[in-house]
């Protein structure tokens, strides 16, 4: 028992920091680009990540996982084949995606009259490609329970876009859309070779793809990926709407609200990267129980993490919003605060639909997901065309409520899961956390101040 709190305090910390890091990045860079670009140009750069984020999704989705779960959960002499019938369906994934961009991208540029969009998803053709193959590589090192090349990857992608935008703010150079795209190009191109560095040693291919192989990947993969796509369109349906059906202004002070509340994500994306590889092999050696724990220590975990910050977030939206945007984006206050109501549902879903995938349980994943990214795209329509930008919010509120709903009745029919072990767990985790770390630190400096 307690190697298995040891696991989850310092896997569960290593994991939120390599996450933070990249996310920090993430958001200081924002920070600046609020700054330095018009909110007109803020929007149409928000829809252009918003509608590269699905791209990305649809290739991840139907790879990743099932290379991690069949890695994680197979014979080490059958890892080159895998590996070579992923990087086989990752070729015809790229191709197909290249093809959405070139012909929906004049599309979209006139949907949402922004001009730029159409040579910045042109250009973006080279970041997807440099992108899949570090996607590969990320996912064979995740399936050996590695995670310092993706945490390098990250931190070094994230901190090279970074720099670039620090030195032009501090610099006083205008910053062009076209400019940041070529930023990301480098970016791409930096973090999959240091990838690629990483997977190398366990990187083994075989002479000829495997149909047995690229079946399976696939046959798992299309739920996975229908999973994924229809949850990010859920959480960027909003955004994309609001670009269409008011403007990308508009769509630029909502994603204010999303970027901050996608802090608090951080403690759930590091969980569910230590979670599924362990469910894929415990469900093999101990069964259901097994995975009822993890789903219950996990999701306690986090809302452990989560709770205080949406606390503190929720008391002082106004200061924060002022601090992180500025004056002009003032009426994200309101929006900010709905979205930090669906934040406490977040680790309940995420950790669903990991564990399930996990499992086998796909299929039902995808059911679940693409019903309540349908509901927020309905709820969507109707919200913001009543009530505007803050319609948005409340939809997505809604069709969360919902999801989580029938997430629960499901956990409890397939492992038996206790929606009250959830709060034994997060109230667990600090006196764990004190116990284990905190006073051991203590202890130390006392022991450093008295001479001893």
């Amino acid at each position: 028992m307690e190697g298995k709190k040891d696991y989850w305090l310092k896997s569960g910390l290593i994991n939120i920091i390599q996450n933070f890091s990249g996310v920090l990045f993430g958001f200081a860079g924002f920070y600046l680009l609020v700054r330095i670009l018009s909110k007109h140009d803020f929007g149409v750069w928000t829809l252009f990540i918003s509608t590269t984020t699905i791209l990305e999704a649809i290739r991840s989705g139907l790879l990743q996982n099932a290379l991690i779960k069949y890695i994680s959960s197979s014979d080490s002499k059958e890892h080159p084949d895998i590996v070579t019938a992923s990087f086989a369906i990752n070729t015809v994934v790229q191709l197909f995606c290249i093809v959405l961009i070139l012909v929906f991208a004049p599309y979209l540029s006139r949907l949402w009259e922004a001009t730029q969009l159409v040579e910045m998803m042109y250009y973006y053709i080279a970041i997807y490609f440099l992108s899949g193959f570090q996607a590969q590589f990320n996912g064979i090192e995740q399936a050996h329970l590695r995670f310092s090349g993706t945490f390098v990857t990250t931190t070094v992608r994230q901190g090279i876009f970074f720099a670039v935008v620090l030195g032009c703010y501090l610099l006083g150079f205008s910053v062009d859309l076209i400019f940041l795209v070529w930023v990301q190009i480098v970016c791409a191109l930096a973090g999959m070779l240091i990838a690629y560095s990483h997977a190398r040693p366990r990187l083994a291919l075989s002479a000829k793809i495997s149909r047995i192989w690229v079946g399976k990947l696939f046959g798992y993969g299309k739920y996975a990926f229908g999973t994924l796509i229809s949850s990010l369109l859920s959480n960027t349906i909003d955004q994309m709407m609001i670009g269409a059906m008011l403007s990308p202004a508009a769509s630029g002070a909502f994603n204010i609200a999303v970027r901050i509340t996608n802090l608090i994500d951080i403690p759930g994306n590091a969980v569910a990267i230590i979670v599924f590889p362990q469910s894929a092999k415990r469900m093999e050696s101990e069964g259901a129980a097994a995975i009822k724990y993890l789903y219950e220590k996990s999701v306690g975990t986090t809302l452990a993490l989560v709770v205080p910050v949406v606390i503190f977030l929720y008391l002082f939206s106004g200061i924060v919003i002022t601090l992180v945007a500025g004056e002009k984006y003032a009426d994200s206050i309101p929006l900010l605060q709905i979205t930090l109501l669906y934040c406490l549902l977040i680790p309940y879903g995420r950790q669903f639909g990991t564990i399930l995938d996990s499992i086998g349980k796909t299929r039902i994943t995808f059911f679940v997901v693409i019903g309540t990214a349908t509901l927020n795209l309905c709820l969507n329509y109707f919200f913001i065309r009543r009530f505007g930008v803050v319609g948005a919010a409340y939809a997505t509120l809604c069709s969360n409520i919902v999801g989580f709903l029938i997430a629960q009745a499901i956990l409890k029919k397939e492992i038996g899961v206790n929606l009250f072990n959830t709060f034994v767990y997060m109230y667990k985790f600090y006196p764990e956390f004190f116990g284990q770390y905190v006073r051991p630190m203590l202890n130390a400096k006392s022991k450093k101040s008295s001479g001893e």
